[in-house]
């Protein structure tokens, strides 16, 4: 498929056939575009609990009772669930983490190269904690940027994909300890595969046109 195709193809998948599973090597694919996926200054501030057993999916189906009951059966039918977690914080620590990384994956020829990378890296970072405030909201963001490669990624290999908010943040971090861990649960993405019936799949697609989204400079 070409990328129009995967466009069209792909769509908020509300009823998942629980008999069908996404093979490991395809899987294998989307987890890399989760540790791959681009992120602002190469801050990667996420965590991902991946369920793909019926007991993981059980546990992450807490964060959808009550108010969020809607989405529980998405979430125990689908092959895979996904949950995306954001940091709470971005500290010097961290920030001296991912440069040491960064140096043993072979990305610095020398070490003033390592420095001006550190030093440009740690102002910008300081600008969204210290001068905007924002940084929580930033680093969420960037969790956005990889769910949108997850959703692409996954209509390329023909699998059916549901992002999800609608979820209970507050029981997830509980479930899974995330608080303590320095990370809060943002958003979920349920993969499978689309059952016959499901309403969504034969409902055509609605989006602006052209005319109104697109400024064409030339």
């Amino acid at each position: 498929m070409n990328l129009t195709e995967i466009a069209h193809f792909r769509y908020a998948t509300k009823v998942f056939d629980p008999d069908k599973r996404i093979p490991d090597q395809l899987f294998d694919q989307i987890k890399t575009l989760l540790r791959f996926s681009p992120s602002s200054v190469n801050s990667q501030p996420w965590h991902f609990i991946i369920a793909d057993s019926p007991e993981g999916r059980q546990r992450l189906s807490q964060g959808a009772l009550g108010s969020y009951a809607y989405n529980e059966r998405k979430i125990l039918d689908a092959s895979h669930v996904i949950l995306f977690c954001a940091k709470n914080a971005i500290d010097d620590e961290y920030l001296l983490h991912l440069l040491d990384t960064e140096d043993q994956d072979g990305r610095y020829a020398d070490a003033s190269q390592k420095d001006l990378v550190h030093q440009v890296r740690t102002m910008f970072v300081n600008l969204h904690r210290f001068d905007f405030k924002d940084a929580q909201h930033w680093m969420e963001k960037q969790l956005y940027l990889n769910m949108g490669a997850i959703l692409l990624g996954a209509g390329s290999l023909g699998v059916d994909a549901l992002p999800m908010e609608g979820i209970d943040i507050q029981a997830l971090n509980e479930e899974f300890g995330l608080l303590k861990q320095g990370y809060t649960a943002v958003a979920m993405v349920a993969l499978g595969y689309r059952k016959a019936g499901d309403f969504n799949a034969a409902l055509p697609k609605s989006r602006r046109s052209e005319a109104e989204i697109f400024t064409v400079l030339s």
